[in-house]
């Protein structure tokens, strides 16, 4: 993980920040280091969830996300593939009103 740390503040339910502080007495750790550690699995589980990679993807079909965006969310491998399919399916898209 890389040093470079981002301070966020955010509102959240009472029942989960205790929850959260209870875990984090089980663990003796601190409730960040318990919402950090929930955060990057969430994110990492994002490329092994079909549907929400076709949110992403869909997202960024729609230029409501970058292509940065996009790499950081999906992995360098999987953005360039899905670079290629937009500029695969922008070209169709030209063509089609071309021909129309």
């Amino acid at each position: 993980m890389s040093g470079d740390k981002k301070r966020v503040q955010f509102r959240a339910p009472n029942r989960l920040i205790d929850r959260t502080d209870a875990l984090a007495a089980v663990f003796g750790e601190d409730r960040t280091d318990i919402l950090v550690t929930a955060l990057r699995e969430y994110l990492q589980d994002v490329d092994h969830d079909d549907t929400l990679v076709q949110e992403i993807a869909a997202a960024y079909y729609d230029d409501e996300i970058s292509y940065e965006q996009l790499k950081t969310l999906v992995g360098a491998e999987d953005a360039a593939n899905l670079r290629v399919l937009k500029q695969q399916l922008d070209e169709d898209f030209v063509e089609e009103v071309a021909e129309g």
